[in-house]
């Protein structure tokens, strides 16, 4: 009895532990090995059309060994860079953790940002890919992000640059839309993702969530949530809200929009008083609020800058609940370009219809459905 457990117990050390590593790495790496060879069989295709492809070494050499690091994000570092000749300053995107080892972000930014060429949208200007090291190399944008100024505690830009940028952003994104040979849905924008060069022209950029689809797609088929907590359309939460389209990037340029106007993030939970928590809802309120007995809005809404109110006006027009209530960008741009006078205030585009439901449950609701979209979006990690 005492042999057998003897040679059980060698049997399982040296046999069955050995073997069960060995069917783990190899399994481990076979899945590394298709992600390797899908990529690779992507960027083949590319080649001809795509920017240009850099070697590891070259991605060593333009950064210096990686000397001047700009940031840091989920998906790796960027770092400073030259191209020669020329010295043509690059910022240098090192893919790392998950963006890096399943592929698709990676194919996703180079088959999307690749064939894009806008004044508004960042250009790529090549990447690199020797197994699992991966690199994107874009212009430049020495003035950092739109969020580092529109957070500002200082008012960086007078009201004629907001809405210049915010006109910029907007072509951007239309011509994501319409103006490229597939549909481009980005599905993340947000402050962080616009960038702004020496003279402050507005860039998108971070392409890494966007989807190509044919023009005529009007109903976009996806499976993962995608998009960050306080931009994310409703449609992606729920199809109660309407398709997936082109129409869930206005949402959230909507919300970029308010809070450009604003100076704050849309939502506050540590806001002084209730009323101020969902940012979106406190201005509607601003806006419609009228004098008691007069025919006039309140005094607040009076006071803000003509610039001001258009924004938060075209804002507000497009973050209605239902997609199908949103303007398109090109409507959106037209907006943008004329003058207030031809804007009306929207539905109230929150659940509490009634005003006297009160703002406070506004920001309840946006609570929740906040709640909603981290549980999916941990359901999908």
């Amino acid at each position: 009895m005492h042999v057998c457990r003897l040679a059980w117990e060698v049997l399982c050390r040296f046999v069955l532990a050995p073997s069960a590593v060995l069917i783990f790495l190899a399994h481990k790496y076979w899945k590394t090995r298709i992600t390797i060879d899908a990529v690779e069989k992507f960027l083949r295709m590319q080649q001809m059309i795509g920017p240009v492809r850099y070697a590891y070494t070259d991605i060593i050499a333009i950064t210096g060994h990686f000397r001047d690091k700009l940031g840091q994000g989920g998906y790796g570092s960027v770092y400073k860079g030259v191209l020669l000749p020329g010295d043509v300053h690059v910022a240098v995107k090192m893919l790392e953790g998950n963006s890096s080892c399943n592929g698709e972000d990676f194919i996703s930014e180079v088959s999307t940002i690749g064939r894009t060429h806008h004044v508004n949208v960042v250009r790529l200007v090549g990447f690199c890919s020797e197994e699992m090291r991966r690199a994107l190399v874009y212009e430049y944008m020495p003035q950092d992000s739109l969020d580092k100024y529109i957070f500002s505690a200082e008012k960086i830009f007078s009201w004629d640059k907001l809405n210049e940028i915010a006109l910029g952003i907007a072509r951007g994104i239309n011509y994501l839309h319409q103006g490229c040979e597939m549909q481009i849905v980005h599905f993340d924008i947000k402050p962080h993702n616009i960038l702004l060069d020496g003279n402050f022209v507005p860039k998108v950029a971070d392409f890494g969530l966007a989807k190509l689809y044919p023009k005529n797609n009007s109903f976009l088929p996806l499976s993962v949530l995608r998009g960050t907590i306080g931009y994310i359309a409703p449609e992606m939460i729920s199809r109660s809200f309407g398709a997936i389209s082109s129409k869930s990037d206005v949402y959230s340029f909507g919300m970029l929009l308010l809070e450009m106007a604003g100076g704050r993030r849309n939502a506050d939970p540590n806001a002084v008083n209730s009323s101020q928590a969902y940012y979106p809802s406190w201005v509607y309120d601003r806006l419609t609020k009228q004098q008691v007995g007069e025919d006039e809005i309140s005094p607040a809404a009076a006071e803000m800058h003509e610039l001001e109110r258009k924004l938060c006006l075209v804002g507000l027009c497009c973050i209605q609940m239902k997609s199908h209530d949103r303007p398109t960008m090109s409507d959106v741009i037209d907006m943008l370009e004329g003058g207030i006078d031809g804007l009306e205030v929207p539905s109230r585009p929150f659940f509490c219809d009634d005003e006297d439901t009160g703002i406070a449950d506004s920001y309840h609701f946006f609570s929740e459905l906040t709640a909603i979209s981290e549980e999916i979006s941990e359901d999908h990690e």
